[in-house]
């Protein structure tokens, strides 16, 4: 008798050594994906903030085209008055850059949709006819 159930306690141990490597792989698989996450997330970062960096420096060029317009650009009658907005326009749209760089942009965009979603499925919608008609030509 004592072989029978040595017989069937062998399994078992083959079983036991079978699951314990399974678990010891899906360990690692787990411990592989946490790691390859943070990878993604690390260049992710890195990518975000070398965009923002550009971003800003864009913003910088749109502030002194904006000093540009005004110094080169009429001061009197209505396009003195052209020239001051679109002056003022450039400059408010290079301290925004400048502040908020491309994630700021993206979250104001996603707040933005977020509270006027219907507009903005036109919006899309209208965008992707203008690429529907620019490609098939």
């Amino acid at each position: 008798m004592a072989n029978t159930t040595t017989q069937k306690d062998e399994p078992r141990v083959g079983m036991g050594s079978a699951d314990d490597k399974l678990k010891k792989a899906q360990e690692s698989g787990s411990v592989a994906a946490d790691k390859a996450k943070e990878a993604v997330k690390a260049t992710g970062d890195a990518v975000g903030q070398v965009a923002d960096a550009g971003a800003a420096a864009v913003g910088g060029g749109l502030k002194s085209l904006a000093g540009q317009v005004r110094e080169q650009g009429p001061h009197d009658g209505a396009l003195g008055e052209a020239t001051s907005t679109v002056a003022k326009g450039l400059e408010t749209g290079g301290k925004y850059l400048q502040k908020e760089g491309i994630t700021g942009m993206a979250d104001d965009l996603g707040e933005i949709i977020k509270k006027n979603p219907i507009p903005a499925v036109l919006v899309a919608v209208g965008i992707g006819f203008m690429l529907a008609q620019l490609t098939r030509s």
